[in-house]
């Protein structure tokens, strides 16, 4: 096993990298030369998982793109990673993966070809598993180790979920335990236990294809993934997008077993507080104790987020118990409710 720590080559890692919400709204306000294309389903006005074009009257094809730096030591880890969670966008948008392109930036004067090879064979282990081929990318020389994919794929536009049309009464669901950006902290930090780091390296390179399951349940009204913002952060997404607010129960939010030793050591990526700023003033009950440093918690190839319908919970169980491999589904952890002042408002109740 290589003795290179690829962590050790990058400021932040995963998406932990992200810029923060606040200067990200920002760098995407409107410019004076937007396209009107009404063939342009979803765009970015509401921060969706990936932009969906319509090819004719049946089909929407779904393209995304994703890059970060390493978040694990191991070049082949990290491959596997990156392309789990770039692809992951298409399973959020309801798709099926068609092919993929890599983006590649290497610092060949601090770290050898050979690791970036390993990256590129992580990659194409997830491509394989997905059924898509890693078919070409481009490549730079950089300062520090960056990689991921660009992933197109394709819907039916009646199977296409978006993170816009979640209703009054929806159940919400996660699909992943919070807690990976902790985790990958430590691993920078070389706090981690091992266990730990086999556990956090199975969620991240775990393929949401439930995404593609859901997309056949018309009550399945929104769904997103956790990455780079945190639950609260792309909660808050859903919310805006479909002029609703939502509940949430603490207790029934999925967490890593052990993340508790982590946190209470204040072991976080820099990201977190970037991301609480961004929400406390929208989200009610944020800043007790340390519940914001999972709540906020940037997810690298995070889990599922899902808004369904009280009418179809008996489907919705009855398909999760083929895709439930992290035991988090078996209970909502929150509701969608009235818009209010607050996006988010967070209790505490058995």
């Amino acid at each position: 096993m290589s003795a290179i720590k690829l962590t050790q080559f990058s400021k932040g890692s995963g998406c932990g990298c992200k810029i923060p919400p606040d200067q990200l709204s920002q760098l995407l306000q409107n410019s004076n030369h937007e396209i009107q294309d009404l063939n342009l389903l979803v765009g970015n006005k509401t921060n969706d998982d990936a932009a969906v074009y319509k090819i004719n009257d049946s089909i929407g094809i779904i393209s995304t793109t994703d890059f970060f730096a390493p978040v694990v030591n191991t070049a082949y880890d990290f491959g596997r990673i990156a392309a789990c969670n770039a692809i992951s966008d298409i399973y959020a948008m309801g798709g099926k993966p068609i092919m993929a392109l890599g983006i590649l930036g290497w610092p060949l004067d601090k770290l050898p070809l050979d690791e970036a090879r390993q990256v590129m064979d992580g990659a194409r282990s997830i491509c394989y598993e997905a059924g898509i081929s890693l078919c070409g990318g481009h490549s730079i020389e950089t300062t520090e180790p960056l990689f991921g994919l660009a992933v197109t794929g394709f819907a039916p536009l009646t199977d296409i979920k978006t993170n816009g049309k979640a209703q009054e009464g929806d159940y919400l669901f996660l699909s992943k335990p919070l807690g990976l950006g902790i985790l990958s902290a430590a691993l920078k930090r070389e706090i981690i236990k091992p266990d730990d780091e086999v556990r956090m390296t199975h969620i991240m390179t775990s393929l949401n294809t439930l995404g593609l399951a859901l997309s056949k349940l018309k009550g399945v009204h929104a769904l997103t993934d956790i990455t780079g913002f945190g639950l609260i952060g792309h909660l808050s997404e859903i919310a805006k997008a479909s002029a609703v607010s939502a509940v949430l129960n603490l207790k029934h939010i999925p967490k890593i077993e052990g993340i508790e030793f982590y946190t209470q050591q204040f072991c976080y990526p820099g990201i977190t507080t970037k991301n609480l700023n961004a929400f406390r003033s929208t989200t009610q009950g944020l800043e007790n104790g340390l519940d914001f440093l999972w709540l906020c918690d940037p997810q690298t190839s995070g889990g599922l987020l899902i808004a369904v319908a009280e009418s179809a919970l008996s489907e919705f169980n009855e398909l999760c118990k083929a895709h439930d491999h992290f035991k988090c589904l078996h209970q909502p952890i929150g509701r969608i409710v009235k818009q209010s002042s607050s996006l988010i408002t967070l209790h505490s109740e058995d």
